[in-house]
């Protein structure tokens, strides 16, 4: 499984140098940072692959990437997921296209360190338990010869590899429509500010312009399917969100120190326009549809879905009943929502069209009107009152 870049093109040339018969396949994700996929293919049978296979996976990526956004999958600090998710929606689109062609060892070239290796394992476990699975990077005689980007980088250039990794490039990147990561090389020194990067997806919010843009998304049972007034499928959704909350610095350098499943910390900086505007949309939309009960049940799965997500365990059953306990919440989220945008911000600015909103501007005004009467609440306080003389006289309170 290859994205084209160093790790992809080390491991393959070294595989072939040592024998092995290999063939590559790239999952097409709407990578921002490619000018053209199918460079890939040739960067790959460059590195001495027998046959280098694209497949179409963009349509895939944008129905889980609305997944998070129903079930909000943010990871600790704000991270949307979008590489974790990925990484399942890689190994879903790329195992039936290794099976016709017999091949039955999926090899990756993620890091020891990191979460992609359990992400690949364990999904590839999952779908197809007959399935092998190789990683390089835990190889010790792998290790022998390549201990970091450094001897990768040499090798490469020894062999005249068509590889864009330099040994001045200041940090790394993963990209997908969901959304662009940078980690390692300056970005480990938590002296090197969010703002060192180089956006992808848009612009950094003090470079976004200096008027206020709207943005209005209609969902139908959590889906959206309007932008702007214009019909649209997830990935066009997303597309167009990316477009414009990009420009307006929206989801651009999203700090965080985060914990990995390995057990270490470590530093990202994040991109994820579309998916933090939309994120934010869904949300406003939630605060009209859910009473307290489903809300404190819909904060706690969200937060559970999002680790599962991030340590590898999308496709297990435990994922699966979280999303499904809240599927009857995803269908009531239907609703018309406009934000305004202005340099990084996402304000509320309307909202319409929603038939299972709980609020009512009769019932909240503060002044006499609707069929609520504030003489009712006088049963209401002296009921509770009970419970809170009780805890007094029992020395249950605390100044």
């Amino acid at each position: 499984a290859v994205s084209g870049g160093l790790d992809s093109c080390t491991i393959t040339k070294w595989l072939v140098d040592n024998g092995v018969k290999v063939v590559c396949f790239t999952a097409d994700l709407g990578q921002p940072d490619e000018r053209d996929v199918s460079e890939i293919r040739e960067r790959m049978l460059a590195c001495g692959a027998e046959d280098a296979i694209i497949v179409d996976a963009k349509d895939a990526l944008a129905e889980a990437g609305i997944r998070l956004v129903q079930c909000q999958a943010m990871y600790e600090g704000g991270y949307w997921n979008t590489t974790g998710i990925a990484r399942h929606v890689t190994v879903k689109a790329l195992l039936p296209e290794m099976e016709k062609r017999g091949v039955t060892i999926l090899t990756h070239g993620a890091t020891g360190r990191g979460n992609d290796q359990v992400r690949f394992q364990l999904a590839t476990n999952m779908l197809n338990p007959h399935f092998a699975v190789y990683a390089p990077w835990r190889d010790p005689n792998f290790l022998k010869v390549f201990g970091g980007r450094k001897e990768m980088i040499d090798f490469c250039q020894a062999h005249n590899l068509p590889i864009t990794a330099t040994h001045e490039k200041p940090y790394s990147t993963d990209a997908n429509l969901l959304g662009l990561t940078h980690e390692a090389g300056r970005l480990e020194s938590l002296k090197t500010p969010a703002g060192f990067i180089t956006p992808g997806m848009g612009v950094h919010p003090k470079d976004a312009p200096d008027d206020v843009e709207h943005f209005t998304v209609t969902f139908a049972r959590g889906t959206p399917v309007e932008v702007n007034g214009s019909p649209v499928t997830s990935l066009q959704g997303l597309l167009e969100a990316n477009r414009i909350g990009g420009r307006n610095g929206v989801g651009i350098g999203i700090h965080t120190v985060e914990n990995r499943f390995v057990g270490i910390k470590s530093r990202g900086v994040y991109e994820s326009p579309g998916m933090e505007l939309l994120g934010k949309c869904y949300e406003y939309l939630l605060q009209l549809i859910l009473d307290r009960r489903a809300r404190r049940h819909f904060d706690g799965v969200a937060t559970t879905i999002a680790e599962q997500i991030y340590q590898g365990y999308w496709f297990d059953a435990a994922t699966q009943a979280l999303l499904a306990s809240i599927e009857p919440l995803t269908n009531l989220a239907s609703g018309t929502i406009t934000v305004a945008l202005y340099k990084g911000n996402v304000a509320f600015h309307a909202s319409g069209g929603a038939p299972h909103s709980l609020y009512s501007e009769e019932t909240a005004s503060m002044e006499a009107i609707g069929d609520f009467d504030h003489a009712d609440s006088e049963g209401f306080l002296a009921v509770l009152g009970v419970g809170a003389r009780a805890s007094a006289v029992a020395g249950q309170t605390q100044e």
